[in-house]
């Protein structure tokens, strides 16, 4: 996937359209990504431990990666790859040309 945990992106669709945030996890079966504070959803949770307090909670859900943009130096761009002369694998900012 061109998208890795600890990016940060912009939502490009969707409820959620130009919410900024950073990527926590990365689901790459199911091409799909959770960013901190985007599509949040009510979850209703019942205390599981006589300590743990139950109550409607906010959860963090998961949106598809094509609707979601990497975020390079202030701009959303796109995610190539390029192969260094040492044979190691890159990640570049389409728009730049740079490597992330």
């Amino acid at each position: 996937m061109k998208i890795q945990k600890g990016d940060t992106v912009i939502v490009i669709s969707g409820k959620d359209r130009g919410k900024e945030g950073v990527v926590s996890r990365v689901m790459p079966s199911s091409n799909r990504v959770i960013v901190d504070g985007v599509n949040i959803a009510k979850k209703h949770q019942k205390p599981r431990k006589a300590n743990e307090q139950g109550g409607i909670i906010d959860r963090d859900m998961p949106i598809h990666v094509s609707n979601v943009m990497l975020v390079h130096r202030g701009e959303p761009t796109r995610v190539g790859f390029k192969v260094n002369a040492d044979g190691t694998k890159v990640r570049i900012a389409k728009r730049t040309g740079e490597e992330i």
